[in-house]
């Protein structure tokens, strides 16, 4: 799950320089910020929390968490940080490493990138007790040069984007090695079932409306024979807020963990 919240601006005119230094809309982000806290952070993360308990640590989730999305969860709604790390603690959960103001300094400046890395790399460990060893770029962007400076920097693997134009006749259901990086391994987004629940779950003019927890497992045990892995990367906000409550998300994910487990080859596993 990636979670992301920016610093919104306010308006700032040419009659405000010099008399108001403060750019950023702190009422906007305040309130943007408990709103989802409401509608997905807090009611998700408990119910993760108890699905990890329910299944005993077979059930497991990922996170990458934008530096800038930690610091408004430590100013706003320090609730929030508290169910992050009560999910740390159950070691069910892994926390990603990625650019601490979920940026594309990558594509433009590898010193800029480094220290954003560097710096969001402490954060996580001061916040969670976990140093990360899985890196998720920005939006998934990818390319092999920065396949090598993550493997430089002593991570074991990275996500990017299962994209057909790229992989062509490949699957995105295999751990791939990423070209001159002997010791980094390649995740690869299934986008079709990501999207399936973060986009299509609520669309009643979708042939296969509404998406079941069993319907879905059906899908993933169907790619046994020709696959080694799915990995299901989305917006954390689709539980909730951009598939509200009453489309029945929560259910869903209720449901889930027991609907794939009922197939003995398959189990739940962070990067």
């Amino acid at each position: 799950f990636q979670v992301h919240q920016p610093f919104r601006l306010k308006p700032y005119t040419f009659f405000d320089i010099g008399h108001d230094h403060f750019y950023e809309n702190a009422e906007e982000n305040r309130a943007i910020l408990n709103k989802v806290a409401s509608k997905c952070y807090l009611p998700t993360n408990q119910l993760l929390l108890d699905l990890i308990r329910r299944f005993e640590g077979r059930f497991k989730v990922s996170f990458s968490l934008s530096g800038v999305a930690l610091d408004q969860f430590e100013r706003y709604n320090p609730a929030v940080l508290d169910s992050f790390a009560k999910l740390a603690e159950t070691h069910c959960v892994e926390f990603l490493n990625e650019t601490y103001y979920h940026s594309l300094a990558f594509l433009y400046s590898p010193r800029e990138f480094k220290e954003q890395v560097e710096l969001h790399r402490k954060k996580i460990k001061s916040l969670f007790g976990q140093t990360p060893t899985t890196f998720r770029n920005t939006e998934l962007i990818y390319n092999n040069d920065l396949a090598r400076t993550i493997e430089g920097l002593g991570y074991k693997a990275i996500l990017a984007e299962g994209a057909d134009h790229v992989l062509g006749w490949r699957s995105p259901n295999f751990v791939y090695q990423p070209g001159g990086c002997p010791r980094l391994r390649l995740l690869l987004k299934n986008y079709r079932l990501s999207d399936d629940i973060a986009f299509r779950f609520s669309n009643t003019a979708w042939s296969e409306y509404p998406l079941t927890a069993e319907k879905f497992a059906s899908w993933a045990h169907q790619i046994n024979a020709a696959g080694e892995i799915i990995n299901l990367f989305m917006d954390y906000e689709t539980f909730g807020e951009h598939q509200w409550e009453h489309s029945g998300i929560f259910q869903f994910l209720q449901a889930l963990p027991q609907a794939v487990l009922k197939h003995p080859d398959f189990r739940f596993e962070t990067p």
